[in-house]
This record gives structure tokens, sequence and C-alpha cells, in this order.
């Protein structure tokens, strides 16, 4: 199953008002696992952020001026994200910022390419009611190191989402959630586990080369946060 995280950066906080998208970035999940495959894009909005923004993401007027505009990277990101489950954090809020984008350039809302948008912020607040459920409080939460988030980018924060959504969502896989064993069931198990050898499968030299790339790049988005990698060295 492919997923995509998605996160966005903006000049404001209403594209009816006519704020832009500024930067996006959209990270690939196959089968639960983080691929290291991503798009990730700087856009010239044509317009400088509100003062609060920049507060926020810290990209000035000068840093886009040289980016290309939305239009010239839509049909890109449209064809890594086409046709995959997204999981952004506060749905609402990017997709209207997208819709807006698309529409200027004659094209559907971004529900028509991607029909299942997952929310994060709802999940969330479902889980942990009447807590925090920002970014932020939910690394905390889950223990993921985000200490280099000192402004909001759009792949720090996608790949940040990424490990929370996998957190948030560890165990949901089985199949027997709501199955309890009976007695019988569990006499079979502790007899045929007495009969089981353990079988440790090595990873291969091209599994494990695979590995540290992804971790490397992982890395390198995080700005050495990543977590698994101070694990590698503990």
């Amino acid at each position: 199953m492919r997923q995509i995280i998605l996160d966005t950066e903006t000049t404001g906080l209403d594209p009816k008002l006519g704020h832009r998208v500024i930067e996006i970035a959209a990270v690939e999940i196959v089968d639960r696992r983080l691929t290291g495959n991503h798009f990730h894009r700087y856009v010239n909005p044509g317009r400088a952020s509100e003062e609060g923004a920049l507060q926020v993401h810290g990209l000035t007027e000068e840093f886009l001026r040289d980016k290309p505009k939305f239009g010239d990277i839509a049909k890109e990101l449209l064809e890594f994200v086409s046709g995959t489950e997204l999981i952004i954090h506060n749905a609402a809020f990017d997709c209207a910022f997208l819709d807006a984008e698309f529409g200027l350039l004659d094209l559907k809302p971004i529900a028509e390419y991607c029909p299942q948008v997952v929310d994060t912020l709802r999940m969330a607040r479902e889980l942990y009611p009447g807590k925090k459920n920002n970014l932020n409080a939910l690394c905390e939460r889950y223990q993921i190191d985000n200490s280099t988030r000192t402004l909001h980018g759009a792949l720090l924060d996608a790949n940040l989402l990424a490990e929370v959504y996998l957190a948030l969502t560890r165990g949901q896989d089985s199949l027997m959630i709501d199955a309890a064993p009976t007695p019988q069931a569990q006499a079979e198990t502790r007899r045929a586990a007495g009969k089981l050898e353990l079988v440790v499968l090595a990873a291969s030299a091209e599994e494990i080369a695979e590995h540290e790339k992804q971790l490397a790049e992982i890395d390198t988005a995080s700005r050495g946060a990543c977590v698994w990698k101070k694990l590698e060295t503990a």
C-alpha cells in the first residue's frame, strides 16, 4: 500500500485572502515503511508572507524570488501523489491551499486525484481528547526527536509526521484486535511453540545498503535528528 505524508508552508492562513503555497513536501510510505523517496519544492508565490507566517517558516520573499511558480511544479507533484492515500496533519488547511492553487491552473481539487485523505490531527484528538495534539506535542508523546525543529519546514515536518503516523497506527494491522483466544487455542499454541525452532534470517548486503541509504536521507532531511541513526551509534 502506497501512502504519502504531505505538508505545506504558506504565506498566511487563508487562501481566500490571496495567500499562497511557498513550500511543499511529500514523503512516501509503502507497506508501513519509509522508502526514502520524496517530493520537495520551494515555490515563488509572487507576494510577501505575513509577518506571523514568516516567523513560523522563515522563508523570505528574497529567498523565494528565483524559485519556480506553483504552475511549474504542479504536474510533477500530481504525478507523485495521484492515486495514493494522503496523510496530512490538519488536512483541511493544506487541502484548501492545494485546491486554491489547482483552481488557479484550472485543475481539479486534490480529492479528485487522491480520494482518500487521512487527517492525523483528527486521529490524535480522538485518541487524546483534551490534550495538545500539534506536531511538537505528538513528537514528545511518542519520543520522536524534533530538537532541530526551530522553524517549520515542509520536508522536515513531513518526515516527523511520518514517524508520528506510524506510531499513531501501530498495531492497527493486527487481524486479532478484538478476538480473545479460547483456553483450548491457548493450550494448542503452547504445545506448538514447544516444537518450533526460532529461525533468524540475516539481512542481505543489498538490504543493509538500502537501509543505510534510507536512514541517511531521513537524517539529512531532519538535519541530524533521525532517531534510528542515533540508535546505531548508541
